[in-house]
């Protein structure tokens, strides 16, 4: 029953979209209020038939209906209720499921919220969001099915993937993966209308998705840094980030939409780069689907992935028919593309808007090569070619500190063109800040290029954006007598976009703080021990005290307990664990990791003797790892800070001489005002 429950809503949900793609796309060209009132009523059907499809899975996978097809791939009487309910993304078909559910709230939301718009670009998005979801709708009525029958019933089955049953994190990164995935289809949809309907030139649909596309890409963020933390808490290798292909999937269509949300404040502000515009939401729509088929055909070797075949040549076709089909829309609409504004310095804000774009397209472009030049080649010569870290690195570090560096000129530039006075003026704080964090990374003993410039860089562009947060507050404090919080809270409040951005900023320098100490300052240690041994590494102490063993109900647990000192004084201890699990070859590993402030002690169990009477552990010491962890909350806090609504506050009189449009010092503008 559950099952014919599930699939006739899915067959059911993709007449309704295709019955209501065809009503918006024939009532918006004709202006046909029946037609546009239907459509719209079949997209919040469809939403609500996927919506009974996946709770009729869930149901499922909870009672152990191995009659279904998904729940005896992936379900098991023995897995804990919690992992049995997330297994729903934890394979193929069900994590299509779980994506069209995604995609098709979005769209009742996104129309739902823009329906009473006059004109045809909100009809035209929302027949593109329901051919989107056509096509994801084709996969679950057909080769990604989840409610095939089995037959004979088996009594159980083989649970979900060791790597998704081991950790909490498997029930948050997922979803927030596809939350940033499907969310970039909004404005791709939109940018569609506004070409089909002749708006394009009018920039009204950035204007209707900005919120969507910076929540969009916060979702994204946060599936990406709670992915690594996945890693580095599940895989035992004491790394968070190892350019894996699938890893790079996700990653690079969040270098274009970063790209986009920067280059679109040139758009707003002083008409230019539309066409680019344009171009990068389109390809980021597509990188995501890219990244989708990379995930799910099977032609990656990843922890990541997915294996099946049949589907990739799925994702391909519509890739390709996604592709020329918005090319060929964005050629036609090239005449209302044209920019109005021009670039008049190249000492301006507008020019590190450029850089940004051009260094984040040609870092996404070499991850990109290096991503799929493994799979050209094997198809066209049959050759296995292996692109691994050292590439990536050595092709990509010189961007990296270059947008650092960047990510501190652009604050402390105005619009338009500046001043020899003002550019030194608003450049030598950040200066300073640059030669002092040089001059401790020197201190600490920094060896590599990069990692010095990443360290001198980060300083630099810390200050940079620290700084308008502080001479905002300032002006605040001169022209009201507010205090410091009230000061940086109504600040903010008052242009959310821009100090969300430089919140962000900060986010990411964070990040980039916790990455580069951890690789530089990495230090590793293996010792096998005998209960009562020790071993010593960088000032500490390491106990081997016990070795243990439990079963639980879908695994049994091996364990050591290490008691961690410095000198006479106790730290605490770790217990690092193998977990056999029935249907894997491999013991699957939990390290135990203590974290500071000033970093981590990581601690993997890699072997034992059966009779408990010694065991090898590894000990990393990390320095700043938990950065990272904060330093992409930050970033995902100022993301929500730009996406809410502006206030609307008067500009105090003491600060209105000093806009940064006339190119004096930007003090003044942060008191109110639009955003930058």
């Amino acid at each position: 029953m559950t099952r014919l429950v599930g699939l006739d809503a899915l067959i059911v949900a993709l007449g309704a979209a295709i019955f209501g793609a065809i009503s918006l796309g024939v009532g918006a060209r004709r202006q046909r209020a029946d037609l546009l009132r239907a459509g719209y009523a079949a997209l919040y059907t469809t939403a609500g038939l996927v919506a009974v499809a996946t709770l009729a899975m869930v149901y499922a996978l909870v009672s152990h209906d191995f009659s279904v097809g998904y729940v005896a791939q992936v379900g098991s009487r023995a897995t804990p209720l919690f992992f049995t309910v997330i297994s729903l993304w934890g394979a193929l078909e069900g994590s299509i499921l779980f994506w069209a559910l995604v995609l098709l709230l979005y769209a009742a939301a996104v129309i739902h919220q823009n329906r009473d718009r006059v004109g045809a670009m909100v009809p035209y998005a929302g027949m593109t969001l329901l051919i989107v979801s056509t096509f994801f709708l084709v996969l679950l009525v057909g080769p990604a099915n989840p409610f095939t029958p089995v037959f004979p019933i088996p009594p159980d089955g083989p649970g979900p993937n060791p790597l998704l049953q081991n950790h909490i994190l498997m029930a948050v990164h997922p979803p927030l993966l596809y939350l940033g995935y499907v969310g970039m289809t909004v404005p791709f949809s939109f940018a569609v209308g506004a070409m089909l309907s002749g708006e394009v030139g009018r920039d009204d649909w950035i204007r209707l998705t900005r919120r969507w596309t910076l929540m969009a890409w916060m979702f994204l963020t946060a599936a990406i840094v709670a992915g690594m933390w996945w890693s580095y808490e599940v895989l035992g290798w004491g790394g968070y980030w190892a350019w894996d292909p699938v890893e790079n999937a996700s990653f690079i269509p969040w270098l274009t939409a970063t790209a986009f949300l920067h280059s679109v404040m040139v758009q707003e502000r002083r008409g230019m780069l539309r066409v680019w515009n344009l171009n990068l939401i389109v390809g980021t729509f597509v990188l995501t689907i890219l990244g989708t088929f990379l995930t799910r055909s099977g032609v990656l070797s990843s922890v990541h992935a997915f294996s099946q075949g049949p589907i990739g040549y799925y994702f391909l076709g519509f890739i390709a028919v996604v592709l020329v089909a918005s090319l060929t829309m964005v050629a036609g609409a090239s005449d209302s593309l044209k920019s109005t504004g021009q670039l008049d310095s190249a000492v301006s804000r507008e020019s590190v808007f450029l850089l940004n774009n051009l260094f984040l397209t040609a870092f996404s472009v070499t991850v990109l090569v290096g991503t799929l030049y493994p799979l050209v080649a094997e198809a066209m010569r049959g050759v296995k070619v292996s692109v691994g870290e050292p590439f990536f690195n050595r092709m990509t570090l010189p961007m990296c500190v270059a947008l650092l560096f960047l990510m501190g000129v652009g604050p402390a530039l105005p619009w338009r063109r500046a001043s020899e006075a003002v550019v030194r003026r608003q450049l030598i704080p950040p200066a300073i800040g640059a030669v002092v964090a040089a001059v401790l990374a020197l201190v600490a003993g920094t060896r590599g290029l990069y990692a010095y410039l990443a360290f001198a860089f980060a300083g630099f562009a810390a200050v940079a954006n620290v700084r308008e947060f502080v001479s905002g507050a300032a002006a605040r404090r001169a022209a009201h007598g507010e205090g410091w919080l009230v000061a940086l809270g109504r600040l903010t409040a008052g242009n959310r976009r821009r100090y969300g951005g430089y919140l962000a900023h900060l986010g990411v320098i964070l990040v980039t703080l916790g990455v580069t100490a951890s690789s530089a300052f990495k230090v590793e240690h293996e010792a096998t021990l005998r209960k009562g041994a020790s071993t010593q590494r960088a000032g500490l102490t390491f106990t081997l005290d016990d070795i243990w063993g439990r079963e639980e109900p879908q695994r049994q647990v091996i364990g050591a307990t290490v008691s961690i000192s410095r000198g006479a004084a106790r730290l605490g201890e770790l217990e690092p664990r193998m977990n056999f699990y029935p249907t894997s070859q491999q013991p699957v590993p939990t390290p135990a990791v203590r974290s500071r402030v000033t970093g981590d002690i990581y601690m993997s169990l890699m072997a034992f003797q059966p009779d408990g009477s010694q065991a090898t552990i590894r000990v990393i010491l990390e320095p700043l790892v938990p950065w990272i962890w904060f330093g992409g909350f930050v970033i995902c806090f100022g993301a929500i800070v730009a996406a809410l609504p502006a206030r609307k506050r008067a500009v105090a009189p003491a600060a209105e001489g000093l806009r940064r449009d006339e190119g004096r010092p930007p003090v003044g503008h942060v008191v109110g005002g639009a955003a930058g």
